[in-house]
């Protein structure tokens, strides 16, 4: 239904019609009018249908806009570390448990208070051992939550709330004021009228009741949803503060290339002659046990194989980038590393390159059944990295290599449909499969069988490209998640080193502005 000017809903503006118009008629005619003119019974059918249908339509403006304001409701942000997962949920059991009538808006110093709770209720799951957790904050943190948090929630009052956009504070208060004054005159109107004529006081006060509970109710739910989307709304921003989220300069974009990438994508791109980028790189990881294929995997994912396998040696002390450019990829910097059952494999040095990194492959061959220390070390691994409550672990894809030398191993003839019985290489691929996921505890789903052997690599471009790029975007979030906690660290000493500069400007100027002022 088209709006009217000024933004008035039709059907609004018809149950207050239906509400308003009978008891105007009483006003305009008078009850005595009425009962001797026989009218009386007529106006109150005519009362009572219009109060029947009026509360009707307006419980169902009440739901539409209760979904409506639903669908408006902030939602927890998916790019969030682990820990913010308990404090979402105290924010959200405090928005559930806010009470209109606890929080009159008439008042004006609801917000700094409703606010203030929400923080410390943030704060207190990341400082629960702080007596005061709230000043933990700095002032510009606190600022910035502030300015997030109502930029937000004038949004969504600007899209949601009628009359939002011409009503003042000003009038609030006033309409206050006129409503208590009003009230006041209307109750001893009430008085009088119970005395003079009793049977109009009973049909006035029970049209007044439902009249009441009618616009009262959809005043509550407006009243009800602004109260709990600010709570959101700071919530939300103070998760992102505490969680390392938010930080004070947002000039460039939050996945600018870090300074280590930078490194690694100069080292990468002179063996790869690539130009440089200004987006943070993807950080894969190929992890495994010695002759699992690890080489040959980043050369099947890089196409090259003449020019990359020779640089790639199983016994890579320190892990060498290489830049990865395909199409629908995000720029990744590729590392190969140690087999995790040779000497050279330290795990110190594989949970520092799993921190960083932002997608996992494992390599396993499908023909080695002994898995064990391939469990043990990936246990390690997910043990480490649950334990790194502000990041999220990258995602894990086992890549289940050296299909072809299952049995019958003089056969090699693909594609194969891992779904057929009939086929004996086909049933054992598959079975191969279901035993590396059971032995590593991974989901089926996340085992690619791939065949890396030379000039015959299957399953690599298709299959287990298709799975890489539908992991790009939990391990985009974890990018997120590394590269602000790299900006935070350098944010630091960029603005000490801002604020030093300022201060010696402040300082040098002083004499001259203290003379100027004490020449006026």
């Amino acid at each position: 239904m088209k709006p009217l000017p000024y933004g008035i809903d039709p059907l609004r503006l018809l149950v207050f019609l239906l509400m308003v118009v009978p008891f105007l008629a009483v006003l305009g005619f008078g009850m005595l009018w009425l009962w001797q003119n026989g009218f009386l019974l007529f106006w109150a059918l005519a009362m009572l249908v219009s109060g029947g249908v009026g509360y009707g339509l307006q419980q169902l403006l009440v739901k539409r806009e209760r979904k409506l304001l639903a669908e408006a409701a902030t939602e927890p942000n998916p790019e969030w570390p682990l820990s913010a997962d308990a404090a979402w949920e105290q924010v959200q059991a405090l928005a559930d448990s806010c009470e209109p009538k606890d929080w009159p808006i008439e008042t004006g110093d609801w917000i700094l208070a409703l606010g203030r709770r929400t923080m410390e209720t943030v704060a207190r799951c990341y400082h629960p051992d702080v007596e005061k957790p709230l000043l933990e904050l700095t002032v510009p943190h606190t600022l910035l939550v502030i300015e997030r948090a109502s930029r937000d929630l004038r949004l969504d009052v600007t899209e949601n709330i009628p009359f939002s956009n011409r009503l003042t504070i000003g009038d609030l208060f006033r309409m206050q004021r006129w409503k208590d004054k009003a009230e006041q005159v209307y109750d001893i109107y009430r008085a009088g009228r119970a005395i003079i004529n009793p049977v109009n006081a009973i049909l006035g006060e029970a049209w007044r009741q439902l009249r009441e509970s009618s616009f009262l109710q959809a005043r509550d739910e407006l009243h009800r949803w602004f109260l709990r989307t600010y709570i959101r709304k700071v919530g939300y921003y103070a998760i992102d503060l505490y969680s390392g989220r938010l930080v004070l300069t947002d000039e460039e974009p939050a996945t600018t290339r870090t300074a280590r990438s930078s490194v690694d994508m100069d080292a990468a791109d002179q063996s790869t002659g690539e130009s440089n980028a200004v987006e943070e790189p993807l950080r894969i990881l190929v992890l495994g046990r010695s002759n699992a294929g690890k080489s040959s995997l980043i050369n099947a994912l890089f196409g090259q194989l003449t020019t990359v396998a020779d640089i790639l040696p199983d016994s890579t002390l320190t892990l060498k980038p290489f830049a990865l450019s395909r199409d629908g990829l995000t720029r990744a910097l590729i590392f190969d590393t140690p087999g995790c059952d040779s000497e050279h494999f330290e795990i110190k040095q594989l949970q520092h390159a799993a921190q960083d990194a932002d997608l996992i492959l494992w390599v396993s061959p499908a023909n080695r059944p002994d898995r064990q220390t391939e469990r043990d070390c990936l246990d390690a691994l997910r043990l480490f990295l649950s334990a790194q409550i502000n990041r999220r672990p990258p995602p894990l894809l086992v890549v289940a290599s050296h299909i072809d030398r299952l049995r019958p191993t003089g056969e090699w003839n693909p594609p194969y449909d891992l779904t057929a019985t009939h086929n004996t290489k086909a049933t054992n691929i598959n079975a191969a499969v279901q035993a590396v996921a059971a032995d590593l505890a991974i989901s089926v789903d996340h085992v690619i069988p791939v065949c890396l052997m030379e000039n015959h690599i299957y399953n690599v471009n298709d299959t287990l490209w298709a799975a890489i790029l539908d992991q790009q975007e939990e391990a985009q979030r974890a990018r997120l998640l590394r590269c602000l906690d790299e900006k935070k660290k350098a944010e630091n000493w960029v603005l000490l080193w801002r604020q030093m500069i300022n201060a010696g400007r402040f300082l040098k100027n002083l004499p001259e502005v203290l003379k100027k002022r004490l020449d006026d």
